[in-house]
């Protein structure tokens, strides 16, 4: 088969190389991919809201199935594009990607099917949200209502925070902004987790925590993600149970009554406060970095997980893991989440040896004339499968330092909740 990935970013090269471990599997596109995704796949540079030329090169190759990494496209509706022009394609319509495009219809999901969340208000303009949160109790969280990479949530511990949140998100930061949401702080742990679905059924799809903020200690501003670590040291039969009972089956649920069929990941990031799932936010994809510690523990063909979601089958097939412990660790561009240099050469690279149980996925990577560039503000993910946290940490962190790329900064304490000191 002929398979193609849209998207540039780790979780983008981690399906990748996943797919090409697939005995069905012939060629590998990548739509646009990066210097990783090169090495054993075909990287095609379209512009990804030119859905017509996407469509036209699809068909000319005779690509089979077509898999949307990224949430852009997904919310933009490229799968209900493609199924209109007979291209096979795994991830939610665009009717159900609003779970991740809009925070608000998730919200007001959860309030009609009495899905557990925090306590929130919606408001359309600043001053509103002005002097609602001069009446409020401190820390609250305040949230863009469309996508915002990973960045547009501000937790709030005064109300000066709060004031510059409002102002940020009604300026443009995340794009036009109609509205935000305000919510309660919720005072618990958080957790990610995941499922694929075919429409009728569900499965489980692991579950991993990852690390948000820039600095160590979880300190710092909000990335896309520096880290993460699967599995989640608080999952247990009886959380699970009640993730599955209380969160993603009503929603599913939900979404069925309202004429929606969801196909694809579905990625639950949760608070867990006093052993109970509160739903903080949905994703309508794999996780990045959470994609790059979950899928090298994945036993599976996923080519054949992917068949079976579209064809409706999912209930025909057992999805097996290795019973290992994965962690991540980011290596970002210097200044990133905010301003930082591009096209800043990475050598060493080629000289990394690794075991058949580390990886390193790329992201903000480009090649120019076999020579490996910096063009993200997440440059590398490195990941390992180990029997404990410790020591697939240690093993990151001397692959890092051995590649001694100066221009580059990450986090040491990966994983720091699940690894005694």
């Amino acid at each position: 088969m002929k398979v193609g990935i849209i998207g540039s970013g780790g979780r983008e090269h981690a399906i990748c190389h996943a797919l090409n471990k697939s005995d069905i599997v012939k060629d590998v596109f990548c739509f646009p991919g990066n210097a990783g995704t090169a090495t054993i796949a075909k990287n095609i540079d379209l512009n990804l809201e030119d859905f017509d030329k996407l469509k036209d090169f699809i068909i000319s190759s005779k690509i089979d199935l077509i898999i949307v990494g990224p949430e852009k496209p997904l919310v933009n509706g490229i799968v209900d594009f493609l199924k209109d022009n007979n291209i096979k394609v795994f991830g939610p319509n665009k009717l159900a990607s609003q779970l991740e495009g809009s925070k608000i219809f998730t919200k007001k999901l959860c309030q009609k099917y009495n899905i557990p969340t925090a306590n929130f208000g919606i408001f359309t303009k600043s001053h509103e949200a002005n002097e609602f949160i001069k009446k409020s109790k401190y820390p609250l969280v305040i949230k863009a209502d469309g996508l915002a990479s990973g960045k547009g949530v501000y937790i709030c511990k005064t109300q000066g925070d709060a004031l510059t949140a409002i102002k940020e998100i009604f300026d443009g930061k995340f794009g036009k902004a109609e509205n935000l949401l305000v919510e309660e702080f919720l005072e618990g742990e958080e957790m990610s987790y995941f499922v694929i679905s075919d429409g009728n059924t569900i499965k489980n799809f692991e579950t991993a925590q990852d690390h948000k903020q820039a600095l160590e200690g979880d300190l710092g501003k909000n990335t896309g993600g520096m880290g993460a670590y699967s599995p989640s040291r608080l999952m247990n039969k009886e959380i699970e149970k009640k993730i599955l009972d209380k969160i993603i089956k009503p929603t599913i649920r939900g979404l069925k009554q309202a004429g929606i069929n969801y196909v694809g990941f579905l990625y639950a990031g949760l608070m867990i406060v006093k052993n109970e799932p509160f739903l903080i936010e949905y994703n309508v994809r794999m996780g990045d970095p959470e994609c790059q510690v979950i899928l090298p523990k994945l036993e599976t063909d996923i080519l054949n997980i992917f068949l079976a979601c579209c064809d409706g089958k999912l209930d025909e097939l057992k999805i097996k893991w290795h019973d290992k412990k994965s962690l991540c660790i980011v290596l970002c561009a210097r200044g990133y989440p905010d301003e930082y240099k591009k096209n800043i050469l990475i050598e060493n690279l080629d000289k990394i040896k690794i075991t058949n149980r580390e990886y390193i996925y790329h992201a903000g990577t480009i090649n120019v004339e076999n020579k490996i560039y910096s063009i993200g503000g997440r440059v590398l993910n490195f990941v390992c499968l180990s029997e404990n946290f410790l020591d697939a940490r240690i093993k990151i962190l001397d692959t890092i330092k051995f590649l001694n790329w100066d221009n580059g900064f990450y986090r040491k304490d990966i994983g720091y909740k699940v690894i005694d000191k």
